[in-house]
């Protein structure tokens, strides 16, 4: 019941909260369509390169928008650079982006990417569905806050950032809401969630602190993807730095979480087989728990980072290691794992620490609750 009303309250904020719309004029329209013909044309640009490009004529049926299944031609050009050539074929789908000519009465359509999307539904679709039939119950919470987490990134953190508030306190913010809701969704409205959270919430703030201390002594410019230029041609004004520290704070999110539950469960189970525990007792089992933690999920947020890094890794084949190093991409990559990992670190002392106090707090408590009743009856 109480999980229930918990996530009622979740979605009846979501509705009430103010979304920061942003400007419709920078987004930029797009309609879907299917390729239905591709025709063939070289072309040999010597101004430009010694290299032979291809032009393709692509023959485009419009599946959107207001002349849904009409057909247009458009070129398509082939330059043989892999990372901007789209080589299309009949019964591709692909995404249009449409613009107003200067009449303001023509739409201009033109060929912005493949529709790659499809395949990441049915990915989805397999991921919900092995959540639930193995999770049960507790897979079915895991999935709700999943969205949640997501809609407060997209619809909250993201208007907020653009709207020009300060992306480090409106990322701490969303990330305390998001593990707070994570956490009581899985684990239940009790002191082992509540230390957990606290524990996280704790991690989360000393990350934040030290990706500050880390941007500014590193001279990290908050540049380290072209992704970071785009955003700067559309808003110079944000703050880019602080954006960086923010993706730092997000990317370990899941990890505290984690460690934090697994702590404070830990030390729950250890109090409710022994009572008698006394909170040190309490803190160490929870720290001896938490080395064998710490070693696994470090390494795994390292890797992650260091997957996600692979073609830089390749790249320093072919570079002076030490310019390699000082590169602004290189060091923000080594820098994030490194402040996820300490993160983790300092998660486990934190989670123990407060999970002993408050279950010997809770223990306290029924005690003093069973002395007061046995003297009520004695007193009868």
């Amino acid at each position: 019941m109480k999980k229930g009303l918990l996530v009622f309250i979740i979605f009846i904020n979501f509705i009430m909260v103010p979304v920061f719309a942003q400007n419709n004029d920078k987004n930029l329209h797009a309609e879907k369509g299917v390729v239905e013909n591709v025709e063939y044309e070289d072309i040999n640009q010597n101004n430009y390169s010694d290299k032979e490009q291809v032009k393709q004529i692509v023959t485009v049926k419009l599946l959107t928008g207001e002349f849904k299944g009409k057909s247009f031609k458009t070129d398509n050009m082939i330059t043989n650079n892999p990372y901007y050539d789209m080589i299309l074929r009949k019964g591709d789908r692909v995404i249009l982006h449409t613009e107003l000519e200067n009449d303001n009465v023509t739409i201009n359509y033109d060929i912005a990417d493949i529709q790659r999307i499809d395949f990441v539904f049915v990915l989805l679709a397999l991921f919900f569905a092995l959540l639930l039939f193995i999770g049960r119950k507790k897979g079915f919470f895991s999935l709700v806050s999943i969205v949640v987490t997501i809609l407060l990134i997209l619809l909250v953190l993201s208007p907020l950032i653009r709207s020009g508030f300060n992306p480090i306190i409106s990322t701490l913010i969303i990330s305390i809401i998001s593990s707070a809701v994570t956490i009581y969704l899985v684990g239940g409205l009790n002191r082992k969630s509540t230390s957990a959270v606290l524990g996280a919430s704790g991690s989360l703030i000393c990350a934040s602190v030290i990706s500050l201390m880390a941007i500014h002594f590193s001279h990290l410019t908050g540049f380290s993807s072209e992704e970071c230029m785009y955003l700067y041609t559309s808003d110079s004004s944000l703050n880019f730095k602080g954006i960086l520290t923010a993706s730092m704070m997000l990317a370990t999110l899941g990890a505290v979480m984690d460690t934090g539950m697994s702590i404070a469960s830990s030390v729950n189970e250890f109090f409710t087989l022994n009572p008698e525990m006394t909170p040190k007792e309490l803190f160490i089992s929870g720290m001896n728990v938490g080395k064998d933690i710490i070693g696994t999920m470090a390494n795994t947020l390292i890797l992650v980072y260091l997957g996600s890094s692979l073609p830089l890794v390749l790249l320093s084949q072919n570079i002076d290691l030490q310019k390699f190093f000082n590169l602004n991409q290189v060091v923000t990559e080594i820098t994030s794992a490194i402040i996820g990992s300490i993160a983790i670190v300092i998660c486990v002392p934190i989670t123990a620490f407060v999970t002993a106090y408050l279950m010997k707090k809770k223990n306290e408590n029924e005690t003093n609750i069973m002395i007061k009743n046995d003297n009520d009856i004695l007193g009868d």
